[in-house]
């Protein structure tokens, strides 16, 4: 049962991912009440931090009920990432994680994220400012290496384990394939099967059905699996992956009052957090997520979209259900 510090995360814990511009409060808390195990926040740069950047300190919001909830940091100096540990553990979250993962060129181009993946000694420098600098557990995020010629995540992985860190999760792909092609967790049992290994090992990449959750557990004898563009507008999959684990049988999919429900909530909760404007823009993205594959839907996502008061967008959902009736 896999443990990190003293949070005990079950048999198989289900993750859900820190995704920018996703994993806020509102979504958080939609993807445990369907059965999310752990939490992360939206990575959060440490030098954002620093200077009190309001973007990056409203980042730093969790809430009990999300418990056991991680905070993200990312960065490439090792001072910064060490006093932004120090901020984080302010708020009381339950671990710090570390991104070395993060794809994306404004951030690999600070050196940091997956820009971290070119220098492994850099990579252990960081880790360790961040274990030194807190009593909190770190756990690290990262991928298998820069590109298919340079994949280091073995060697990576005994090097941050030798420095303190908690658990490791990595994204099965190289920094070069971005989110494209194939995910290959081969190398992830490969560090799960080091005998030098002994914390919790998690994998994420690909994971967007039970079936495939199911297989990727017994196949690569990991500790968990971390769930991220699956579960956006679609946070029954942490529940439907257990269900299956348990009973070997797919839950019916959500019927249309389920979704109308689900976007309800988010909306609700978002302007709760963001207030009414904020709240409202920026659940645009959500909605197309939320009804997907759903037939004649196109109409009302339009709507959804260019209503400005929360309360006008709760009435058009409830249009969808009486429009759409209980379709799945």
């Amino acid at each position: 049962m896999p443990t990190i510090g003293n949070i005990d995360l079950g048999e198989f814990p289900l993750l859900l991912a820190p995704m920018e511009d996703v994993s806020d409060p509102p979504f958080r808390r939609l993807c445990k009440m369907h059965g999310a195990d752990m939490l992360y926040s939206e990575f959060i740069s440490s030098e954002g931090l620093i200077r009190d950047a309001i973007k990056s300190r409203q980042k730093l919001d969790i809430f009990d009920y999300e418990r056991p909830v991680g905070i993200q940091i990312f960065g490439g100096d090792e001072e910064a990432m060490a006093l932004s540990a120090k901020i984080v553990a302010t708020v009381n979250p339950d671990l710090v994680d570390i991104n070395f993962g993060c794809p994306v060129k404004k951030v690999v181009s600070k050196g940091a994220g997956a820009g971290v993946l070119k220098d492994i000694d850099l990579m252990v420098r960081l880790t360790k400012a961040v274990v030194n600098s807190t009593t909190l557990p770190v756990t690290v995020k990262t991928r298998l290496g820069w590109d298919e010629q340079s994949i280091n995540i073995e060697e990576v992985a005994e090097r941050l384990q030798d420095v303190g860190i908690s658990a490791l999760t990595i994204h099965a792909r190289t920094r070069s394939q971005m989110y494209k092609g194939h995910s290959d967790w081969s190398y992830i049992a490969k560090v799960k099967n080091n005998p030098r290994m002994h914390i919790p090992i998690f994998g994420n990449g690909d994971i967007d059905s039970p079936e495939k959750a199911l297989e990727y557990r017994n196949k690569y004898g990991i500790d968990g699996i971390m769930i991220g563009r699956a579960a956006i507008g679609y946070p029954w999959i942490f529940n439907e992956i257990k269900h299956y684990f348990a009973t070997g049988e797919l839950l019916p999919s959500p019927t249309i009052a389920d979704r109308v429900e689900a976007a309800k909530n988010h909306l609700l909760w978002s302007v709760e957090w963001k207030g009414e404007r904020q709240g409202v823009v920026e659940m645009r993205r959500h909605y197309a997520n939320y009804f997907k594959g759903i037939p004649n839907f196109k109409e009302h996502r339009h709507k959804l979209v260019t209503l400005d008061a929360s309360e006008e967008v709760v009435k058009a959902l409830d249009n969808v259900l009486e429009v759409l009736g209980d379709k799945r």
